[in-house]
């Protein structure tokens, strides 16, 4: 099996194929009518005078001073009822439609909550040294024992989905008090450590299960960035479950170390891994304000055709569609509307449509991905046999 062969498994991504026409379209009408009022703009400019110099000295009194408008004090919600979630003044004692008692709305701080996220997975073998691991037996069954890529992501989303509740509950959090950007960052520490960084170029990183944040970007940055490290968390525990389940066995540290350098060893495997963060970030990202830096920049490094560069964009593609899934069971259409208004708010940039280009709309069918992970993963695992060494130095991370 290698990627070209993959094609005979692709299907079409028909929901992003009517999204990337429809903005191409608007993107070009844009183009047009930027044109047009460039043309007008310039016939104007011509027909005007200036004005004397001091005609805006003379002209500007107190009337033209734009002031701030006075805000009306909002009375906001002291308590909540934790059955159906209506919102309740301080003075308040139940619920009287659900008779149950009020709950007090708790000014937490999301940033200093911890989680403790993990993700079991428990078989009959226990692998103790990499000598273990790192045999020919366990490279053949890559090949030929079954797995469900799919399962595996439902059963990660019920596990953080569960985690989460609880800390929202325990915690006494009303979500709609939340800001957007914390409800991101509570959903995301559901299923990974997050920290805050604050040096370094790097908007964000994810290393050895936790994911930092560089707390300087505005709140529509940290949402992006957020998700696109998530994203990549995400594949890594997919990809370490796929591999206990092919070789049944509980799940630690050297199997996760195996599973990272796997997708980490090759401009190949990164290329799947970041196309998929970018794909997965730019579906939560106002259009217009998508970026693709770090996978383009990889891109450069592989000297492939472009068939095979595709074929592993589907890849990453399909990832992203299972990611994005996850994500959206907790990201709904008012949250998603809560996001765009927070870019509007801090993204003074115009919308910029020609990175959509490198959006690719294809998808691998459930035979298609088995076989693409087959071959990430045997591909990668042959290397690890002989890299003995760097997972050592992995397994010490964690």
């Amino acid at each position: 099996m290698t990627y070209a062969s993959l094609t005979d498994y692709t299907r079409a991504d028909v929901e992003k194929q009517k999204i990337m026409a429809r903005l191409l379209l608007e993107s070009s009408r844009i183009h047009e009518r930027k044109m047009e009022m460039s043309i007008k703009a310039d016939r104007v400019c011509d027909s005007i005078q200036p004005e004397p110099e001091n005609y805006l000295e003379d002209s500007c009194d107190e009337s033209y001073v734009l002031s701030k408008p006075v805000l009306n004090e909002i009375s906001l919600p002291a308590k909540f009822c934790p059955k159906c979630g209506r919102k309740y003044g301080d003075d308040e004692n139940f619920c009287l439609e659900c008779a149950v008692k009020l709950r007090a709305i708790k000014d937490v701080d999301i940033s200093e909550m911890e989680l403790n996220p993990h993700f079991e997975f428990r078989g009959e073998n226990c692998f103790h040294e990499f000598d273990e691991i790192l045999t020919g037996g366990n490279l053949e069954k890559i090949a030929v024992e079954n797995f469900d890529v799919e399962d595996i992501a439902a059963k990660i989303r019920k596990i953080a989905f569960r985690r989460l509740d609880t800390a929202i509950k325990d915690s006494g959090i009303y979500l709609d008090s939340l800001s957007v950007a914390d409800k991101i960052l509570l959903f995301a520490k559901a299923f990974v450590d997050v920290e805050n960084k604050s040096y370094g170029p790097e908007l964000g990183y994810y290393k050895f299960n936790r994911i930092y944040i560089d707390d300087r970007q505005s709140d529509a940055l940290k949402i992006t960035t957020t998700l696109h490290e998530l994203t990549h968390f995400l594949i890594k525990e997919i990809m370490t479950h796929v591999l206990c389940s092919i070789w049944n066995c509980t799940k630690t540290h050297k199997i996760e170390s195996v599973a990272a350098f796997i997708l980490s060893y090759s401009p190949i495997t990164g290329l799947v891994d970041e196309y998929a963060a970018h794909t997965v970030e730019g579906r939560f990202t106002l259009y217009g304000f998508q970026d693709y830096s770090s996978f383009l920049s990889l891109e450069k490094t592989i000297d492939l055709d472009k068939t095979e560069i595709e074929m592993l964009k589907t890849i990453g593609n399909t990832f992203a569609n299972i990611i994005k899934d996850i994500l959206e069971s907790f990201i709904d259409a008012d949250m998603l509307d809560e996001i765009k208004g927070q870019f509007t708010k801090d993204i003074l940039d115009r919308p910029d449509y020609t990175n959509l280009v490198y959006e690719n709309c294809k998808l691998l069918n459930d035979e298609g991905l088995i076989e693409a992970v087959r071959l990430l993963l045997s591909e990668g695992f042959a290397v690890a046999m002989d890299n003995a060494e760097k997972l050592e130095s992995y397994d010490e991370m964690w």
